[in-house]
């Protein structure tokens, strides 16, 4: 209980204590071109087909990578968010805006890939207005990686699969 109680207090703190200007209400892709280092045009949907020739995109998550969803019926114009943190080859953490509320921002969430391949095409994402990983999986296109990233960020590599334990709470306090 009272882990639970700290992990809400984590999770209120880091999206209250974020810089002012971070406070206001954003769009996923403004958001992204403000926090990282991929800058790009148009809908979440289209940065995948617009970073072709200017970064390198691939299937393997990297810190500082923008992650690249796919249009869907409930989300049509798609998502981009930044990777924060690679917890295991199926766990990583991101930083995104206009996910669990209109113009959210939400730092340190928690998102699975669920690809059955282990390439990271489809995923769950932390949901804050139910406290859980999203009910359906999202499509992704994968990962473009800033200019800054290291040579071998580029290729894309199936990750092994690992089965890996996650606590709830801890992604809470962490989303």
């Amino acid at each position: 209980m009272l882990r639970v109680a700290l992990a809400s207090l984590i999770a209120f703190l880091s999206i209250a204590l974020l810089p002012a200007e971070a406070n206001a209400r954003l769009q996923c892709v403004a958001y992204a071109r403000q926090i990282g280092e991929v800058h790009l045009s148009g809908n979440g949907r289209d940065w995948w087909g617009n970073a072709q020739g200017v970064y390198a995109r691939g299937a393997r998550p990297q810190a500082g990578a923008v992650l690249a969803f796919k249009g869907t019926g409930a989300m049509p114009y798609g998502h981009v968010a930044v990777v924060s943190k690679i917890v295991d080859s199926r766990h990583i953490l991101i930083n995104h805006a206009n996910w669990s509320a209109p113009g959210m921002i939400e730092r340190g969430v928690e998102v699975v890939d669920v690809s059955t391949a282990g390439d990271w095409s489809q995923v769950r994402v932390w949901y804050g207005k139910t406290r859980s990983l999203g009910l359906r999986p999202s499509p992704t296109f994968g990962f473009i990686y800033p200019r800054s990233a290291p040579a071998d960020a580029a290729p894309s590599i199936v990750l092994p699969t690992v089965t890996a334990s996650v606590d709830v709470a801890s992604a809470a306090a962490q989303g």
